[in-house]
């Protein structure tokens, strides 16, 4: 099973200018220096805001991943996602976002090797957002 680091090391390792910001139990990755919009983050305790994880057990994080509309209805179907639906304490269970899965996140508490190698195409996807809002931005 992988760890946060080895997670925070893939993405700081794999995708190009990215920052990193921690705060409140939280590693953000965003694209470029402006951090307007993480494309992903690392969520390792609970929190004021956000404790339907029970991130608080020992050993436990969340990799929460923003993708496009498009990829996120083909995992989650078309419309309102039903977030009750799912049981965000499960461990390697890829999930819509708690919070927010109407801004097309999606997450996974301790994703296995095996799990991490179907979000590598999704954390690409989240990276390739994150660079088009930046030059969108910039233009």
């Amino acid at each position: 099973m992988l760890d946060e680091a080895a997670i925070t090391s893939y993405i700081t390792g794999t995708f190009e200018g990215v920052e990193t910001m921690a705060a409140m139990g939280y590693t953000f990755f965003f694209y470029g220096a402006d951090r307007m919009l993480p494309f992903a983050t690392l969520a390792s305790a609970d929190n004021e805001g956000d404790r339907v994880s029970n991130l608080d057990r020992p050993g436990v994080f969340r990799l929460n991943i923003g993708v496009s509309r498009s990829t996120f209805q083909s995992l989650f179907g078309a419309g309102k996602v039903d977030t009750s639906a799912y049981d965000f304490t499960a461990l390697d269970t890829l999930m819509p976002h708690p919070d927010y899965a109407a801004q097309s996140f999606l997450c996974v508490l301790n994703p296995s090797d095996a799990t991490f190698e179907t979000l590598r195409p999704l954390l690409s996807e989240a990276y390739n957002l994150a660079v088009r809002r930046d030059a969108r931005r910039r233009a």
